[in-house]
């Protein structure tokens, strides 16, 4: 454990607060933030800015506005020694004379943790690591998971009522949540890779699934549909050449696939898994694909699943402040279910915050047992 000091914290904080700026701009690489620091002042900072681009300390270097020789350089993330589409930061650290370096966490690939801290130690830097270390692993959640399983990060979001309803007996679902919940869920699109829904919301709303935020960035659109029931007169199908669309199927009529991707869609053969398409080998080949994150809006059946197959990492659901009864309207989660009340899925790390009017609850999943591959 160590002994913060307040002036670390400080500068930590505004590291993450820069790294944020990278949401849905760097997948898959994580979001970091830096800052440089010398006699008490800020002389640059810098952040991941986007995919491809400068690494958050070179862009803190580049906006140095006094010789960098003999500051601290705080980073949320453990800086690269690898060379990739960018040459190592550490390279850039000697080069400029940085005397101690502040490490909010190390690397979670398991074959880079570590080795930029020793190598900067063996060049005589003083290094501290471990500074609002729980808010800098949270930052970089989604990385995590995909630097080390190779499978995207996936929320399961909904919006439901009181009785825990996410439509009336009608199947109307327009609104259920308020606008500063709806807000929300299009930031969310803007920063995940992709957006996964099943053939029977396809076929019940028509949406889009697109980001309809001002320079908001559009997830790749994922369509669970085991039996390529998805019209082709279908918004997601017509705007296939415009957005991303992938529709996963377990399908062999070779034609209708060729109808699809005549549109411009996507389509992947995935093996079946009690008549559906199989979740986690569809997760192993969205990963190949680099897509890091999947924002989970599903039906009933389709979020079953997920948790059934345990490919769900955290789930955030908005909570109105109303009450729809009905025996027949629909809830956010179908299936077969659990058999007993102790095997239902719990949530750890909880939050509840409000959005507007309504209740906004966070937290991770929390399997009893490892998923079968």
């Amino acid at each position: 454990m160590i002994i913060l000091d307040n002036q670390d914290v400080i500068y930590m904080r505004r590291c993450l607060a820069l790294a944020q700026k990278g949401w849905g701009l760097v997948n898959p690489n994580p979001m970091v933030g830096a800052v440089l620091v010398k006699d008490g002042q800020i002389i640059g900072e810098g952040y991941h800015q986007q995919y491809g681009g400068l690494h958050a300390e070179r862009n803190a270097l580049k906006n140095c506005r006094v010789s960098p020789q003999g500051a601290t350089l705080y980073v949320t993330l453990e800086p690269c020694c690898h060379h990739g589409k960018t040459p190592p930061c550490t390279e850039a650290i000697l080069q400029n004379g940085i005397s101690r370096v502040v490490v909010g966490t190390l690397d979670p690939n398991p074959q880079m943790s570590g080795k930029s801290v020793d190598l900067l130690k063996s060049h005589g830097i003083t290094i501290t690591v471990g500074v609002l270390e729980a808010e800098c692993k949270n930052l970089i959640k989604i990385f995590h998971k995909y630097i080390t399983t190779g499978r995207p990060f996936v929320l399961m979001k909904y919006a439901m009522t009181l009785d825990g309803k996410i439509a009336t007996h009608t199947g109307a679902s327009k609104w259920i949540s308020g606008e500063v919940a709806r807000q929300q869920v299009q930031d969310l699109r803007h920063g995940f890779a992709g957006i996964m829904v099943g053939v029977n919301t396809i076929l019940a709303d028509n949406p889009k699934l697109t980001c309809r935020l001002e320079n908001g960035k559009n997830p790749t659109r994922i369509i669970c549909d085991s039996r390529l029931r998805t019209p082709l007169d279908a918004y997601v199908v017509q705007t296939a050449n415009q957005v991303p669309t992938v529709i996963a199927t377990c399908s062999q009529d070779m034609e209708r696939k060729e109808l699809y991707q005549r549109e411009g869609c996507q389509v992947l053969d995935v093996i079946e898994r009690d008549g559906r398409v199989d979740l986690l080998e569809l997760m192993r080949q969205l990963g190949e694909m680099g897509i890091d994150s999947v924002l989970l809006e599903g039906g009933g059946a389709l979020n079953w699943s997920a948790l059934e197959q345990q490919i769900v990492d955290e789930m955030q659901i908005y909570l109105a402040p109303k009450v729809f009864g009905g025996a027949a309207a629909k809830s956010p989660v179908t299936g077969e279910g659990v058999v007993l009340p102790q095997e239902g899925f719990l949530l750890e790390n909880r939050s509840v915050a409000m959005a507007g009017e309504d209740y906004v609850i966070k937290g991770q999943v929390k399997y009893l047992c490892l998923p079968e591959s």
